[in-house]
């Protein structure tokens, strides 16, 4: 099965879990049976290698959700890289253009594109198997999966099938509606529709062309920032007149506001909390290092992570959006391809940051024209490499990197040191990268001065 997961949006609903570099697939809320905790994109990956253990997965995604993808996922997952957000047509076209050009796939392989950060079972996944086979035996060009509802939702777009066979011609398509017209469309046997989709790469590939004016992969890579933002429901799916919609009644939600996140949360709290047995319908995800106790309270949401703290009632949670959008502040979290960072301290003219690098991960080689750090190992142990020189480094090691001079860390176990950065302007755009070339090693014999 070749299968797209769409990973796009900044999340902003799940504040302050999700930023505009961690959105809300990377959260890591759902507890596993070893007792550790995976996101959304780790459960979705998990739960389709094991009901299709030959997938081949490509996800779709903006350049800032690389290095969380790689973090989670491992650096061997297939990503197709959007320059920028353009919505789902965008997206999907890059892919099969990505796919047919980049990975040699045959245009008659059947192709699957779902969303990254569906909350589902094992039945979900075998449905998507099947939407793949109905897209190779070509009786339709385009497949989508319509989710039997389970309430009148105003959140959801509809599908009005043809008749209540398990796979049915479409009659309509409706908009998200008001509460009374949906409880119309639900009269009127309408399904939601999930966002999946299915067809023959070609299939594709010639909707592609049509609207777009591209020869291959790179051309469109290179055009993508002046394409118009366009959904594939929009472009393709309803104006498609052979189509097909496919029945799901399986578990199936979508995790986009507080109220629904904390509904498939196993237990009321995450992290350091205290919950009074007097609270009621309670939830709390605590990313910070202090404790967070709660009294008396009634179908509440508490979040608190680097970015903030919430505190909301869960109906009122979803209309979150428009405060966030008014807050404006560094990025105090984020995870990279080599570990991850939290902002711990900003000043006028420093920020403190701790930083923790994964085993066998290193920072790229790069320098600072206007800031100079200190580096802090507080565990673990490693190599610096600064101005091509290598030097072990230890618990305890301070590193001095002055303005200018190129540097990194590999890490041979888990490392976590401070980095304060001391300069006139700190930006993240402040960075140059450099090709390491290694003039020597130093000896860690009384290490402990400053290079």
């Amino acid at each position: 099965m070749n299968i797209v997961l769409l990973s796009g949006g900044s999340g902003k609903r799940l504040w302050p879990l999700s930023n505009d570099i961690r959105s809300k697939q990377f959260i890591k809320i759902f507890k596993t049976q070893d007792g550790e905790y995976e996101s959304m994109v780790q459960r979705v990956y998990r739960q389709i290698c094991s009901v299709d253990r030959d997938a081949a997965i490509t996800i779709a995604t903006s350049k800032t959700q690389v290095s969380a993808i790689h973090n989670q996922l491992g650096s061997s997952v297939g990503i197709c890289v959007e320059p920028c957000r353009k919505d789902t047509f965008p997206a999907i076209a890059l892919a099969a253009a990505w796919l047919h050009d980049v990975k040699k796939v045959s245009g008659k392989e059947p192709l699957v594109v779902c969303p990254v950060d569906p909350y589902v079972d094992q039945e979900y996944f075998i449905a998507l198997q099947k939407m793949g086979e109905l897209a190779a035996q070509g009786s339709a060009d385009l497949f989508l999966m319509g989710i039997e509802p389970t309430y009148p939702s105003e959140k959801y777009g509809y599908v009005i099938p043809e008749d209540k066979e398990q796979v049915s011609g479409v009659n309509t398509f409706k908009e998200k509606p008001d509460l009374e017209t949906a409880k119309e469309y639900l009269r009127q046997g309408a399904l939601w529709n999930g966002g999946v989709f299915a067809f023959q790469l070609e299939y594709l590939l010639r909707k592609a062309h049509e609207l777009i004016d591209f020869t291959d992969y790179w051309d469109l890579y290179d055009k993508y920032g002046s394409l118009t933002r366009i959904s594939f429901d929009y472009a393709v799916v309803e104006k498609e007149k052979n189509i097909r919609v496919m029945r799901f009644a399986g578990k199936w939600k979508d995790l986009g506001t507080w109220n629904t996140l904390t509904e498939a949360m196993e237990e009321a709290g995450i992290g350091k909390v205290m919950v009074g047995g007097e609270c009621e319908n309670v939830h709390i995800i605590n990313e910070l290092d202090v404790p967070v106790l709660c009294m008396g309270l009634k179908n509440m949401v508490i979040s608190a992570s680097p970015e903030g703290i919430l505190v909301s009632d869960k109906e009122q949670s979803s209309y979150i959006k428009p405060y966030v959008d008014s807050i404006d502040q560094q990025i105090m979290f984020a995870e990279k391809s080599w570990g991850s960072f939290k902002v711990i301290d900003i000043e006028d003219k420093s920020m403190t940051i701790k930083v923790t690098l994964n085993p066998g991960c290193s920072m790229n080689y790069h320098s600072h024209e206007r800031r100079a750090e200190v580096w802090t190992v507080i565990s673990g142990r490693g190599r610096a490499v600064v101005n091509d020189v290598e030097q072990p480094v230890k618990a305890g090691d301070v590193i001095k990197l002055p303005i200018g001079c190129k540097h990194t860390i590999f890490a041979d176990t888990e490392i976590q040191l401070t980095e304060v950065q001391i300069g006139e302007e700190i930006s993240v755009h402040d960075k140059q990268k450099h090709e390491l070339i290694r003039k020597g090693v130093v000896s860690d014999e009384g290490y402990g001065c400053k290079i």
